[in-house]
């Protein structure tokens, strides 16, 4: 397992947020975090990224714990893509080069320049290269930010909403290249989603999130429809459509007078 999380808990104040949540990750595996609004998911992530510190459990990333690692170290084995990322008058190139700091040690050097040009190429991003943050729409934005993540060559992935505002063409080519990235680099990857059907299309397993905790792992074959109706309220019934299952909310049945 690439990452352990083990009891997990966390408060803002005294409001519990987090209570006990419990995965892992393996390597090549892209997990997708469900559940209504307010759950906790972002959270989640900021607790793995060292954002945020527990009040209770582990994390390790393979053999270390998170919660002992210095930001610096963090950062050399996790990445972590915001939901909300602000464009600035840096280029393309200069935003993604950013991703090297946490290999850095005195000045930029021929290797890490070789890295950035390699992410940029990968990933298609020749013709934003010299273009600034702020002249970017909401799906090329996204991209750089993605290849600033990668460009860390971190084991896991975080990704916060990563299609979030985005139109149904960025959404696709977003979640392929994290599907591509993380089947063809060795990596793993967490991503929080409200999109239930992207989640199903793209992702190994999903994690269901109810009033902070956790209330389902599993792979896409075990999610049933009482399942998603337990957790988001509504029901639904899950049909294949060219070999992916698709959640659909149904009408609730009318309740029979005098019953």
């Amino acid at each position: 397992m690439i990452l352990d999380v083990r009891d997990v808990s966390f408060r803002y104040n005294s409001r519990p947020v987090l209570e006990g949540v419990t995965f892992s990750l393996g390597r090549n595996e892209l997990l997708a975090v469900l559940g209504p609004n307010g759950v906790g998911k972002t959270t989640l992530l900021k607790c793995l990224n060292g954002i945020l510190h527990p009040a209770t459990g582990t994390i390790n990333v393979e053999d270390k714990d998170l919660l002992r690692m210095k930001k610096l170290e963090i950062a050399r084995d996790l990445a972590y893509v915001a939901q909300q990322e602000q464009g600035g008058r840096l280029t393309a190139f200069d935003a993604i080069l950013l991703g090297r700091r946490p290999h850095i040690t005195w000045k930029v050097g021929r290797e890490d320049i070789r890295k950035v040009d390699a992410i940029i190429r990968t990933l298609g991003l020749e013709h934003l290269s010299l273009r600034h943050l702020d002249e970017m729409s909401g799906g090329e934005l996204q991209k750089v930010c993605i290849a600033r993540a990668l460009v860390q060559e971190p084991k896991v992935l975080l990704l916060d909403e990563p299609t979030s505002s985005l139109d149904l063409k960025n959404q696709q080519e977003i979640l392929s290249i994290i599907r591509h990235i993380v089947t063809g680099h060795g990596m793993a990857a967490v991503m929080t989603m409200h999109d239930i059907n992207s989640a199903l299309r793209f992702a190994d397993r999903v994690v269901f999130l109810k009033g902070g905790r956790v209330f389902a792992v599993a792979g896409l074959e075990e999610i049933t429809p009482a399942m998603v109706r337990e957790v988001y309220g509504i029901p639904v019934v899950i049909e294949k459509v060219q070999g992916y299952p698709v959640v659909v909310p149904v009408k609730p049945e009318k309740a029979t007078p005098g019953a």
